[in-house]
């Protein structure tokens, strides 16, 4: 039976309120915690690193976990809701250092909270991903929701990078710590509320049982499904270049670009990227569609994204003050982003299916926990490299815009470089490995489709 469109709506708001957190604290802790509470960058960098070699083992945990999981409400939104409410408690908290913490204290807390804020937030994105196979069929009603959860996650997102400095200048009334503390818990609440909608609404369908793997399975699993690790790898790479840049272009504009109110070119600069990474995945994938399959769309959005972060570079080094000049850049690597995050998801969707023909499992909670690890290891990554180049470009909370002015051309220049040169070297990674390994064309995945179709029928005679 077809999606209503309750379903749909009720499903694309859950990814919404979840894109709100995750983007909160993906593109904000290091400077929370570096910039407004003065902790080391090395170490801060440390702790993201160290948090997301912890989720290698808590990750795939849940995974199995969701997959043993049988209740009269279904395997998938009994996690996600306790995930929910969970994960609000620990974002507040995290953004809410005690004042009376300094030093060892502080670092104490921000390793602990992130931590925690990690594995809850694993607890409730595994099943809300895996639901996509487990209600919907493959093909073009699969994409279709993939492309609206994903368009959805991209409003989640584009709202936190647009709204979150004025708001936190505002709600603090200019002391951005009170600031940060007050926007987490609005944003807190909201991802309750968007969650709690999902859940009543959506319901997956019914699938035949079968033994839940344990974790050496799982892995053994994830190893023989090679569709599914080149998706997995490609989706790390990609994230690395789109974090590396998220977590330094607050840097940029606070201490390259200068200004009294630079927050207000920064969230200006949002506000173009946002709009347009989510018209890329509501508007210009679709358009894009009706002329190219999918693995031609992917190459598409990593030329643009390539020939974004050079123009991006260029202009960097010209010295240039004009905010919308850099609205050239940013269309072409938001609008980039925005496509290659519906199509990578598009891709383990579909790697779910090859899975099951290949090795006789339907593994989506396996397969999708993948997901959730490997975009935090990369946003791990990132904010490592990021806090690697805050501290060799002796850039903090102590560091005003005319210090930096005054500064060796070689530090601002450090700056610069970190945040295209790195991403454009991930992406030819990416896009390499991509060309060589994956297989699961348009033709490929519809044949998938028929042969479990055909599986089924005769399973049920």
């Amino acid at each position: 039976m077809k999606l209503s469109m309750k379903e749909k709506a009720s499903y694309g708001l859950g990814a919404v309120g979840k894109d709100m957190v995750y983007m909160l604290s993906a593109s904000y802790v290091l400077y929370y915690y570096q910039d407004v509470c003065g902790v080391n960058a090395i170490a801060m960098g440390v702790i993201l690193m160290a948090a997301r070699v912890f989720d290698a083992f808590n990750d795939p945990i849940m995974g199995v976990i969701v997959a043993k999981t049988k209740s009269r409400f279904g395997k998938f939104r009994p996690w996600l809701l306790i995930g929910t409410l969970l994960n609000a408690v620990i974002l507040v908290l995290m953004f809410s250092a005690p004042p009376a913490l300094d030093g060892s204290g502080l670092v104490a807390y921000a390793a602990v909270t992130y931590i925690l804020w990690g594995m809850t937030y694993t607890i409730m994105d595994i099943p809300y991903w895996s639901m996509i196979p487990a209600f919907t069929e493959g093909g073009r009603e699969r994409e279709n929701l993939t492309t609206l959860a994903r368009s959805a996650a991209g409003v989640g997102s584009a709202l936190i990078t647009v709204v979150t400095m004025m708001s936190v200048m505002a709600l603090g009334s200019g002391d951005e710590r009170v600031g940060f503390q007050r926007f987490a818990l609005i944003i807190a609440i909201l991802f309750v509320l968007f969650i709690c909608c999902t859940c009543l609404n959506i319901k997956e369908k019914s699938t035949v049982d079968v033994e839940s793997p344990s974790v050496g399975q799982m892995f053994r699993a994830l190893l023989q499904n090679d569709q599914a690790m080149t998706v997995v790898v490609t989706i790390v790479l990609i994230n690395c270049a789109v974090y590396i840049t998220s977590n330094l272009v607050i840097y940029f504009f606070k201490y390259d670009f200068g200004g009294e109110f630079w927050y207000s070119s920064y969230t200006l600069f949002n506000t173009f990227g946002g709009a347009m990474q989510i018209l890329s995945m509501m508007l210009f994938f679709p358009l894009l569609r009706k002329f190219f399959n999918t693995i031609h769309i992917f190459y598409i959005s990593f030329s643009m994204a390539v020939v974004g972060y050079i123009v991006l570079l260029v202009l960097a080094f010209t010295s240039m003050s004009n905010v919308f000049v850099l609205f050239i850049p940013g269309f072409l690597i938001f609008a980039a982003s925005g496509m290659l995050t519906v199509l990578t998801t598009i891709f383990l969707a579909n790697t779910v299916d090859y899975g099951e023909v290949k090795n006789n499992r339907r593994d989506e909670s396996v397969i999708f926990s993948m997901q959730t690890f490997v975009v935090k290891l990369a946003s791990g990554i990132a904010a490592l490299v990021a806090s690697i180049c805050l501290s060799v470009c002796n850039l903090n909370s102590d560091t005003d815009a005319e210090s930096v002015a005054a500064a060796a051309e070689s530090s601002v220049a450090g700056l610069r470089m970190t945040m295209t040169i790195f991403p454009i070297v991930m992406l030819f990674i990416a896009v390499w490995l991509f060309y060589k390994r994956y297989q699961l064309t348009d033709d490929k995945v519809e044949a998938l489709a028929e042969e479990m179709r055909v599986r089924r029928e005769k399973g049920n005679v």
